[in-house]
C-alpha cells in the first residue's frame, strides 16, 4: 500500500479513507513522485502510471472521481458524475463510488455519517470557503450535524499562509468571529490566515462539532507534501474517501 495519511476518527470500519502524500509514485523534477494530477503540466504517461499505482495499491473499487476544481461550490452528486464535472466537492450515497479531491496547500475535507452510509470529500481554499463549499457539501450529504463525523487534512498552516486584506475582509463580512483565524504582520497591509480554523467555524456555524486532524502543514513539509505558495510549478495530493460494499 501506498504511504498516506490516515484519518485518526471514529469513523465506522467500512468508511476508507485517505490523504496521499508526494512520495511513492513515478513522476519527476517539480512533480516528484506521486503527483495525481493531469492539469500542472507533469507527463500525462506518469501521472496515469500513478493514479494506476494508487487505484491497484488501495484497491480501489472503481476509478475516483476526478473533479475540474474551480474553487467554487458547486458539489457532484457521486452516483450520476463523471470524472471532469466542474465542482470542487463530491458525494457519495452507498458504497462503490470514490470521491476525491486534488490539493496543494488548500485544504482537503473529508466528511462520513456515523452509520457509514454517506461520504464526501471537498476542496477547501479561501474562494470556495467564503462561496460557501462547506455549506454546500453539508446540505447534499443531508445529515443531522451531530451525525457527521470530519478530517481535515494536510493543507498550509498558519504561520506560512499570507493573505491580503481583502480576504481577510471577505471572511469577517460573512462572520465577525471570523476574524479570530487572522494575525496581521508587521507590513500592516497582509494577514496570516488560519485555514483550518476557518474551517472548522464554518463547520461549527452548522452544528458539526466532531472534527479532528487539521495539524500539518504542506508549506513547512517539503518532504512530504507538495506546495503552490512554496514551489510554484508543483504536483498534487490527492484525498480519497469511499464505503465498502
Amino acid at each position: 500500500m501506498l504511504e498516506g495519511l490516515q484519518p485518526l476518527w471514529p469513523a465506522p470500519p467500512r468508511v476508507r479513507a485517505l490523504s496521499t502524500t508526494r512520495l511513492g509514485g513515478l513522476s519527476a523534477g517539480p512533480y516528484a513522485s506521486l503527483n495525481l494530477a493531469r492539469h500542472v503540466g507533469d507527463e500525462p504517461d506518469r501521472v496515469d502510471a500513478n493514479r494506476r499505482r494508487l487505484r491497484e495499491s488501495l484497491a480501489l473499487p472503481e476509478e475516483p472521481l476526478w473533479l475540474e476544481q474551480v474553487h467554487g461550490c458547486a458539489v457532484a452528486q457521486g452516483e450520476g458524475a463523471t470524472t471532469g464535472a466542474r465542482a470542487d466537492a463530491s458525494v457519495a450515497i452507498g458504497p462503490g463510488r470514490v470521491c476525491a479531491v486534488l490539493t496543494a496547500d488548500c485544504l482537503p475535507l473529508l466528511i462520513c455519517n456515523r452509520q457509514g452510509t454517506r461520504v464526501a470529500a471537498v476542496h477547501a481554499g479561501w474562494r470556495g470557503l467564503a462561496a460557501g463549499v462547506v455549506e454546500a457539501a453539508l446540505d447534499t450529504i443531508d445529515q443531522p450535524a451531530e451525525e457527521l463525523l470530519c478530517w481535515l487534512g494536510p493543507a498550509i498552516g498558519p504561520e506560512a499562509y499570507e493573505v491580503g486584506a481583502e480576504v481577510r475582509a471577505c471572511f469577517v463580512g460573512q462572520d465577525e468571529a471570523a476574524a479570530a483565524a487572522f494575525r496581521p504582520l508587521d507590513d500592516g497591509q497582509h494577514w496570516h490566515a488560519d485555514l483550518y480554523r476557518l474551517v472548522r467555524r464554518r463547520l461549527a456555524r452548522r452544528g458539526v462539532c466532531a472534527v479532528y486532524g487539521g495539524d500539518r502543514c504542506t508549506f513547512s513539509e517539503p518532504e512530504y507534501f507538495f506546495s503552490f505558495r512554496r514551489d510554484g510549478v508543483t504536483g498534487r495530493m490527492a484525498s480519497l474517501i469511499w464505503l465498502d460494499g
